[in-house]
């Protein structure tokens, strides 16, 4: 039976108080068809086990957001499905959702006069919106006692976002092993300095490889957007890290990364780490242990190195 919009966000709202958060407490469900999935805000395991939930991770909390917990934990692909919100969403989680290939998003009417929502009124309208309806996604307001839904953006039926360098996914026939990963970096051209790679299965067994390059979110191009992509809106901006590109596109085609052969050319930011934790990955190869998109990343890398969270290979 298909779950509604108003079942799914049902879900978000009975677990929301259980958000280990001691503040901003959020929750969110994603579904598709008859399969749905919840998550609040949390701190990954080894993250909290091993570091505790007091310490920032480099420039990064160290919780994985709902959002983002529901697109890692759901077992289909998330090409088409929808995500049910307590809370407005913000900018970095409108890039992976946007990635991810999510068609709707509804939010909980009493999200947006939270304190939270208040304080991030302005990142919201400014990119979050902007963001998710760049990539054609519907964004709607959810009244569940009213059972009521009223359109914050609608997609034009003929609309496609542009893309001028999406993340490649193809399958291959190699055994999946250091050594073929090797081959990938070795072969690949990108055309930015910070770039990734990664092998990965389907739930059939079959090998896939992916590349992706840091590049503005999906619906935005280099060409025709120079100048709104160059803005930032406090900590946040248009552009979305090469790991995060794969591990939501991989998600997005039911695929899981496999662990231990993901390459990236240099230490991913400090919020990639934290998703790469929170999907299950403790151990990646850098191209560059020493190059990083900021010093934050390089504390984060050491951090979770250091407590036994993750490890990191040169290669």
């Amino acid at each position: 039976m298909t779950i509604t919009p108003f079942e799914a966000m049902q879900k978000a709202v009975d677990i929301v108080g259980h958000s280990p958060h001691a503040t901003n407490k959020i929750a969110a469900t994603i579904f598709k068809e008859n399969t749905a999935y919840s998550s609040t805000n949390i701190w990954p395991s080894l993250i909290e086990e091993k570091i505790g939930t007091e310490m920032r991770i480099g420039s990064s909390s160290g919780t994985l957001h709902a959002e983002v917990s529901c697109l890692l934990s759901f077992p289909v692909a998330t090409e088409g499905a929808s995500l049910c919100i307590t809370d407005p969403f913000c900018p970095n989680c409108a890039k992976n959702l946007a990635e991810s290939g999510i068609k709707n998003i509804y939010i909980d009417h009493k999200g947006f006069d939270k304190d939270f929502a208040l304080r991030r009124g302005e990142e919201f309208g400014a990119m979050s919106l902007r963001i998710a309806s760049r990539a054609g996604i519907n964004i709607y307001q959810l009244w569940r006692k009213e059972e009521k839904i009223e359109p914050i953006y609608e997609v034009p039926n003929d609309f496609i976002p542009p893309q001028d360098n999406p993340i490649k996914i193809e399958k291959t026939s190699v055994v999946p092993n250091i050594y073929a990963l090797n081959q990938i970096v070795a072969s690949t051209q990108v055309i930015h300095k910070r770039w990734a790679c990664a092998l990965a299965k389907n739930t059939a067994g079959e090998n896939f490889f992916l590349v992706a390059s840091a590049h503005p979110a999906i619906g935005f191009t280099r060409d025709h957007d120079s100048d709104i992509i160059a803005r930032k809106e406090g900590k946040y901006s248009f552009y979305l890290e090469p790991l995060n590109r794969i591990l939501m596109g991989a998600h997005r085609y039911g695929l899981r990364l496999i662990d231990g052969l993901i390459w990236s050319s240099e230490v991913p930011t400090s919020r990639e780490l934290v998703n790469i934790v929170g999907a299950g990955i403790q151990t990646i190869c850098l191209g560059n242990e020493e190059s990083a998109r900021d010093e934050d990343a390089i504390a984060a890398s050491r951090l979770l190195a250091d407590n036994g969270v993750m490890q990191f290979i040169s290669l």
